[in-house]
């Protein structure tokens, strides 16, 4: 089985790296979009960042273009884009896919280790009231959805898009992440 921290990435700035640096810590990571209706959860985010980061706890960034491309932009229109309207300071990283036949291996991972979203059904009868077919599961359904990674590596939970990042489940589900040091 892989270990999460041996996956390969590219962070925002085209540096390739690995998980390996967020090692010990709690992981939020988000697949996230400039120009989605959830696009203020950003705000949430860095929130969260800054109040629990020197707990050991890390946002992580994936920017994804696989729904309604939106996120089209390239690493520096998206980096610019976070730091201006939403003074990310969070860890971000190049777009990657999340779904389908060439998804990321991250996403292979993430959603193997957790195959269900919580809130997934609310967000999927949200898509419809739109005319959007949701993806079938295991995938993720929608931008901004969430995976919480405990210290050692396992995914504790996933969160659909339309969580928010004061829902209950999700925020009790991190606490018990940061309190297991």
């Amino acid at each position: 089985m892989t270990d999460i921290y041996d996956i390969n990435v590219t962070d925002i700035d085209g540096n390739e790296t690995t998980l390996a640096p967020y090692c010990d810590k709690v992981l939020l990571i988000v697949n996230v979009a400039s120009k989605c209706g959830l696009t203020p959860q950003y705000e949430g985010l860095q929130s969260l960042y800054e109040h629990t980061k020197d707990l050991g706890f890390e946002v992580l960034g994936f920017p994804a273009n696989d729904f309604a491309e939106q996120e089209p932009g390239t690493e520096h229109d998206i980096k610019r884009f976070c730091q201006t309207n939403y003074n990310v300071s969070f860890p971000m990283f190049s777009k990657i896919k999340v779904t389908g036949d060439s998804k990321h291996s991250l996403y292979d991972y993430l959603t193997e280790q957790a195959p269900i979203a919580v809130n997934r059904q609310e967000m999927e009868e949200k898509l419809k009231g739109y005319d959007i077919t949701p993806t079938a599961e295991p995938e993720v359904v929608w931008n901004f959805e969430k995976f919480v990674v405990s210290r050692s590596g396992q995914v504790l939970g996933r969160f659909a898009p339309n969580t928010p990042l004061d829902d209950t489940n999700l925020v009790n589900t991190i606490r018990v992440a940061l309190a297991n040091g």
